[in-house]
């Protein structure tokens, strides 16, 4: 997959956790998206990136940003992951992976010796034009929140 940088972003219409559509084009002329793909709800390091976005959720607010998690599960689970995380952010139903693989996140994996299509851990920063600005593939968690807060905020006081 060619990198997206500085292209404009994939245009998508999900549902959230609460079945309402949400759209990119909701955002433009408005506000930087934070858009992250993650493999599974309520898995390990899935968790410890969406407690991460959370703890830091009021950073990104200040600096005119929305968080929009994307990930394969269903509204319940969304619904699920939400209430027992306390999560402030809209997560996405992308159940049929269609915008995962506009934005090129839908990979061969493997685990246990079995290879298998899923997400591969990304995350992308598009900015009100609708462009995106940077993007991370094959996010490690730790430290990535802090690293997409200081790349939003230089582009936002630079």
């Amino acid at each position: 997959m060619e990198k997206l940088e500085g292209l404009h972003a994939p245009q998508f219409s999900l549902p959230n956790e609460k079945g309402e559509t949400v759209s990119l084009s909701d955002y433009q002329g408005k506000k930087y998206v934070i858009l992250y793909f993650y493999p599974k709800d309520a898995t390990p390091g899935c968790t410890t990136q969406a407690c991460d976005f959370r703890d830091a959720f009021q950073n990104f607010t200040e600096l005119n940003a929305v968080i929009l998690g994307v990930s394969p599960d269903n509204e319940k689970s969304h619904q699920r992951f939400i209430e027992k995380q306390g999560l402030p952010f809209s997560l996405l139903v992308d159940e049929d992976h269609e915008v995962a693989e506009a934005y090129g996140v839908w990979k061969m994996k493997k685990m246990f010796g079995k290879e298998y299509m899923g997400i591969e851990r990304s995350t992308f920063l598009i900015d009100p034009t609708g462009t995106v600005v940077k993007e991370w593939r094959k996010v490690k968690v730790d430290g990535h929140i802090q690293d997409a807060l200081a790349t939003l905020e230089q582009l936002t006081k630079g």
